[in-house]
């Protein structure tokens, strides 16, 4: 099967982007769609991973972000809008990149 990047993917990556973007350079912030998640990487590089969208299900959708040991940590969202709420993790994870 194909990939298909959604436009809810795109929008999240967008929330993402404009999150982290006070963090670090957003242009260094590339999405990578593979089949059951969205990878969100810097520097379009899978050894540097700032979160992954998984949006697939209509059902659970979730925002894992990674820690610094990289293990994902997955919080359930309703919406691509309640991304929001997970901005400071999202800024920290920036940050193990920024410099």
């Amino acid at each position: 099967g194909d990939v298909v990047t959604t436009a809810e993917e795109v929008e999240a990556f967008k929330i993402v982007k404009a999150i982290v973007a006070g963090t670090i350079s957003a242009k260094r912030v590339a999405m990578r769609d593979a089949k059951s998640y969205c990878s969100v990487l810097i520097d379009d590089n899978n050894r540097k991973p700032l979160c992954r969208l998984r949006l697939d299900s209509a059902t659970k959708k979730y925002l894992g972000v990674f820690d610094g040991d990289k293990n994902e940590v997955k919080f359930p969202i309703a919406s691509v809008e309640d991304i929001y709420e997970h901005a400071e993790v999202l800024r920290e994870s920036a940050r193990q990149y920024a410099e």
